[in-house]
C-alpha cells in the first residue's frame, strides 16, 4: 500500500489549537467483518489489533475523572472487541452519551444476533454507514451482498425504534447528503488515488473548496482520539497517519496522561489531509459542519 504522508506533510494548513475536551473517540481495534476500498483505517477480517481489558478500564477511568460528555466508539467493527459491551455499559452508567459507529452488516455476524437489542437497551446512538443507494456501488466498495445485508440491518434497527423521531433512539446514516464524511486521502483510499494518478487532483479539489469558517468547528478542537494501545492523537485520521500527541521530552501521550494533564490550548498537528475536514460544508466524524447554502 502506498504511503501518502510524504505528500501530505508538504502541504501547509492553517494552525489550530485545542479547546476543552468533551469527546473521547476510542478505536477499540482494526478487526472488521468487511474490507472496504475507501476505509481510512485499513480495517479487515485479517487485522488482529485489539484493545485489551486493562486499557478499556482506563478509558472508563478517564471518562469518570474528566466528566467527559461523549464516548465515540469506532474500529474496525467496534462490536467485535470482546470488551465492547462492557465499555458501553460502563460509559452509560456514568451518564456519558455513547456513539457506536456501526457498519450495519455486523448485525448479521454470528454471535451478534442480539446486538441491535443491546444497543437499544443502552440507548446508544448509532452512526451507520452506507456509502450509496445503489447496490452495485456499495458491493464494489464493500463486498458482494453488503448492500442487501445493510438494508436488512437498517430495517431491523427501524423496527426497534431507531431513526424514528418520536422514540428518541438516534440513528444517523453516513450517506451524502444525510450525514456527510469526506473520504480522506490516506490508507487504502489515498493509496488508490496515488496508483491511479489522481492524488494531486483530489487534494487540489479539497484545497480549492476550503472554507476558513469551518476551522472553528472541526472535531479536533474538542476531541481526542485513542488507539487500541492507549496512545492519544488529535483525531482518528492522525491516528491512521501515526501522528501522535507528544508530551514533555518527546514522549508519546497516553490515556493515563488525561488523569493528570489538560490538553487545552495545545497545538493540533495539521497537514494536507486536514482539508478533507474544511472543504465545502466541512466534514468530521459528526457529519457536515455547515448547512448547505440555499
Amino acid at each position: 500500500m502506498r504511503d501518502t504522508w510524504p505528500l501530505l506533510e508538504k502541504i501547509e494548513f492553517p494552525p489550530l489549537v485545542r479547546r476543552r475536551l468533551d469527546t473521547l473517540q476510542v478505536n477499540v481495534g482494526y478487526r472488521c467483518n468487511q474490507s472496504c476500498v475507501h476505509c481510512h483505517v485499513g480495517a479487515s477480517p485479517q487485522r488482529t489489533e485489539e484493545m485489551e481489558g486493562e486499557t478499556i478500564d482506563l478509558v472508563v477511568a478517564v471518562l469518570a475523572h474528566r466528566h467527559i460528555a461523549t464516548l465515540d466508539i469506532t474500529g474496525g467493527a467496534p462490536e467485535l472487541n470482546p470488551h465492547f459491551r462492557r465499555l458501553v455499559r460502563a460509559a452509560r452508567d456514568l451518564g456519558a452519551r455513547v456513539i457506536d459507529r456501526c457498519n450495519l452488516t455486523i448485525l448479521e455476524v454470528a454471535g451478534q444476533e442480539d446486538l441491535a437489542e443491546f444497543l437499544k437497551l443502552q440507548q446508544a446512538e448509532i452512526v451507520a454507514s452506507l456509502p450509496c443507494y445503489l447496490a452495485d456501488n456499495v458491493d464494489r466498495q464493500r463486498g458482494k451482498g453488503v448492500f442487501e445485508s445493510s438494508i436488512r440491518g437498517l430495517r431491523r434497527l427501524n423496527a426497534l425504534g431507531y431513526g424514528r423521531e418520536e422514540t428518541g433512539y438516534i440513528l444517523n446514516l453516513v450517506f451524502n447528503p444525510l450525514f456527510t464524511l469526506a473520504n480522506m486521502p490516506i490508507q487504502r483510499f489515498g493509496s488508490t488515488l496515488i496508483s491511479k494518478g489522481e492524488f494531486d487532483r483530489y487534494l487540489g479539489l479539497l484545497r480549492h473548496a476550503h472554507r476558513e469558517e469551518n476551522l472553528d468547528s472541526v472535531m479536533c478542537r474538542n476531541l481526542v482520539s485513542v488507539d487500541w494501545r492507549g496512545y492519544l492523537y488529535d483525531c482518528d485520521f492522525n491516528q491512521m497517519l501515526d501522528l501522535p500527541l507528544i508530551g514533555p521530552h518527546g514522549v508519546r501521550r497516553r490515556l493515563e496522561d488525561l488523569l493528570t494533564d489538560d490538553l487545552d490550548r495545545n497545538p493540533i498537528r495539521v497537514a494536507g489531509h486536514c482539508y478533507g475536514c474544511t472543504a465545502g460544508q466541512g466534514s468530521s466524524c459528526g457529519g457536515a459542519l455547515k448547512e448547505a447554502a440555499e
